[in-house]
């Protein structure tokens, strides 16, 4: 593979970055050109031109060459190696919406990471059938099809197949996602094989409903895959945060998380690592949090009302909930989660004792540190008192009243030989 040589054109709004040499490196590694220029556009945020004719592949900004070579060799280890054995001879296949490889040398057939932006570009313009010309430039193919055309006087059924399996068209549009409905609920149902989420392109400029929709099926797909283990814990996380929806992704959780038996499965400290990926030290997330609860509470009424104590207990002792986001919540009954008032309100009855538990452990405690004081007994010959020593440093103004008392027993008569 050539080292990849970059060049910078225009300035101000308009600059962008041109790969010289692009069609060569996708030749290379058998990619379509497109494929490596549209990563760099993922890469970088950055909007991706392609001039197809003649052969000038663009993304928008300054971009040293280096950065580019760098983040190629992310490309190459995506969606070049062979998982198995690293070795490059791969084949892309794209099947029902999902992106697979196979390996020519040794024949391992694997699944591509389709939470990468660029799976959803790839899937639009799935690369050509034929293993030979996978890295060949969009142009030469053309050329080729106008030569059998200009031979045969028209396309035949063939040359028609072809088309309609050709990755890329003839303009220069940065394709986008098809979001109908319909579209949206294919996608779905191809990821309920347990693929993972694929990510969409504007997902960013939807509403925010639709976004905890996505987030929704994406754990759902993540819980019936396996355990959630720390591994998945971090690929929720990950989700929400894409989403910018981490604040209420607790209220998603708990919906999925939790059910009638909570407490008798212990199903609080099983999912006790992720929540806290969410919770810690963030007091919205633990606000939503307590709204998922009481979701959760009003749907399992016959069973979970009654436990509404223990329930609060257990959040509060695995760090989930902070005792200060607890009390705030006690001070204000709220419907904004529950159906109706009658709701909240028990909700909060049977919740009080935990409350009052929680309000004299923190009086005690803060009583504790007032009465941190030690005594101490000082005696002498002709004088018997007690002093009282803080465990803060002595104040200035002591030190007087201490030379004056040693003052008064200099003055004081004293038989030497009775000493």
């Amino acid at each position: 593979m050539p080292r990849l040589v970059a060049k910078v054109e225009g300035k101000g709004n308009g600059i962008k970055t041109v790969i010289v040499n692009m069609v060569e490196i996708a030749q290379s590694l058998a990619r379509p050109p497109t494929y490596v220029t549209k990563y760099f556009g993922c890469e970088l945020g950055a909007q991706t031109q392609f001039d197809i004719k003649a052969e000038r592949y663009i993304v928008n900004g300054c971009h040293d060459s280096s950065k580019l070579q760098d983040m190629l060799d992310g490309f190459i280890k995506k969606f070049v190696l062979c998982e198995q054995c690293s070795n490059p001879e791969t084949v892309i296949k794209c099947k029902k919406n999902m992106l697979g490889a196979s390996c020519k040398a040794c024949g391992h057939i694997f699944t591509l990471d389709m939470r990468h932006k660029l799976t959803t570009f790839i899937v639009k313009n799935p690369p050509e059938k034929d293993i030979d010309d996978q890295g060949v430039s969009l142009t030469k193919k053309k050329d080729r099809k106008k030569e059998k055309e200009d031979k045969n006087g028209k396309k035949d059924g063939s040359d028609k197949e072809k088309d309609d399996d050709d990755w890329g068209d003839d303009n220069e549009e940065d394709w986008g996602e098809d979001v109908s409905e319909e579209a949206v609920r294919k996608r779905m149902e191809a990821l309920s094989g347990g693929l993972g989420g694929l990510v969409i392109d504007n997902d960013m400029e939807k509403p925010e409903e639709e976004k905890i929709n996505i987030f929704h099926k994406y754990v759902v797909i993540k819980k019936n895959a396996g355990p959630i283990n720390q591994a998945a814990a971090k690929e929720i996380l990950a989700e929400a945060e894409r989403l910018e929806i981490k604040n209420k992704a607790p209220i998603v959780l708990c919906e999925l998380l939790f059910d009638d038996k909570m407490m008798k499965e212990k199903q609080i400290p099983k999912y006790c690592n992720l929540l806290l990926r969410f919770t810690h030290e963030n007091p919205k997330a633990q606000k939503y949090l307590i709204g998922g609860l009481e979701k959760t509470i009003e749907k399992y009424e016959a069973t979970l009302m009654v436990r509404v104590p223990h329930i609060f207990k257990q959040f509060f002792e695995e760090d989930i909930l902070e005792e200060e986001q607890i009390l705030e919540w006690a001070k204000k009954v709220s419907k904004k989660y529950v159906s109706s008032k009658e709701i909240a309100q028990r909700i909060h009855d049977k919740a009080a004792p935990f409350i009052k538990w929680l309000k004299e452990a923190e009086e005690e405690s803060e009583d504790d540190s007032e009465d941190d004081i030690d005594v101490d007994f000082d005696s002498r010959a002709h004088i018997s008192k007690i002093k009282e020593t803080s465990t803060e440093p002595e104040k200035k103004e002591v030190a007087p009243v201490e030379i004056k008392e040693q003052d008064e027993d200099e003055d004081d008569d004293v038989d030497i030989d009775n000493i």
